[in-house]
């Protein structure tokens, strides 16, 4: 779906290299996470793609053209939901989605079923200029899918929502994946691309530093241990046992076999854990 080469962007006004012999690729289907910490080039890279910003060097094909050679035609294929919401808030909910909608030659899906969906139907009738970010959150993503566009793109899809509306917006996201569609999302949240993502990138200051499955790096990076926290005596205790051999461990299975077990965890590291490692950046 997506296909970059030596990509390099620098902004005119102020002369700084956002993006330095980028390279990465997309696959159709897939939920694909860059991950990195405020001005990393994350936002950046997509609106390039997006063609907001121009005069890069390098590739950018996007559903099998290169990004310059697209017409109008190509926002027909895509859907954008920017961390910032892009919403007419003089316009109450139902109209902006019904205004929006009449960009696009394709049918769009019905509003008041998607305002429903993220718990704006009650305010479907409201201007938006009154929503709280979350509620402008809400409406700005349902915004970009309601065309049923090919490939997505998301910034910080779950910024400033509480965890229930966080949940519905990623099940959302993982539906869209089912149904076959691509999804390139930005993030700093770990969480957020541990539970979603495919595959990750991790990228600082304009450069790919790695490029993985969540599931592959966390297991390369972490430790072939066990952690088992358990009571005996009274007391609490945490033991760590290497994998190899673990069933013929004797500690290990006395444990199992005479103590109140109350947790057991593996030890591979979490996405944050890598990145830092990696990098020796915090993600903020």
């Amino acid at each position: 779906m997506i296909q970059v080469i030596d990509l390099n962007f620098t902004y005119k006004k102020t002369k700084k290299q956002a993006i330095r012999q980028m390279n990465f690729n997309i696959r159709e289907g897939e939920v694909f996470g860059f991950l990195g910490p405020n001005g990393a080039g994350k936002t950046t890279t997509q609106r390039l793609i997006i063609g907001l910003l121009r005069n890069y060097t390098g590739q950018i094909e996007v559903l099998g053209k290169e990004r310059n050679q697209w017409s109008k035609e190509f926002y027909e294929q895509i859907g954008v939901a920017f961390d910032f919401p892009n919403l007419y808030l003089k316009l109450t909910a139902k109209e902006n989605l019904q205004l929006i909608g009449a960009y696009y030659k394709t049918e769009i899906e019905n509003p008041e079923k998607l305002l429903d969906r993220v718990g704006l139907l009650p305010d479907k009738d409201v201007r938006a200029e009154s929503f709280s970010k979350g509620m402008k959150m809400r409406l700005n993503f349902i915004r970009s899918i309601m065309h049923q566009p090919r490939l997505m793109f998301f910034d910080e899809p779950t910024a400033g929502l509480d965890p229930v509306n966080a949940h519905i917006i990623k099940e959302i996201i993982l539906e869209q994946k089912s149904a076959g569609k691509t999804v390139f999302l930005t993030t700093h949240n770990m969480t957020v691309a541990e539970q979603l993502c495919d595959r990750v990138a991790f990228i600082v200051e304009g450069q790919i530093v790695v490029t993985g499955s969540p599931k592959d790096l966390m297991i390369e990076h972490g430790k072939r241990r066990i952690k088992v926290e358990y009571k005996l005596d009274g007391k609490l205790i945490e033991t760590e046992f290497e994998m190899d051999h673990l069933a013929e461990n004797k500690q290990f299975t006395d444990i199992l076999k005479n103590t109140d077990i109350r947790t057991i965890h593996s030890c591979e590291a979490t996405l944050e854990d890598i990145f830092i490692k990696l990098t020796g950046r915090n993600l903020l």
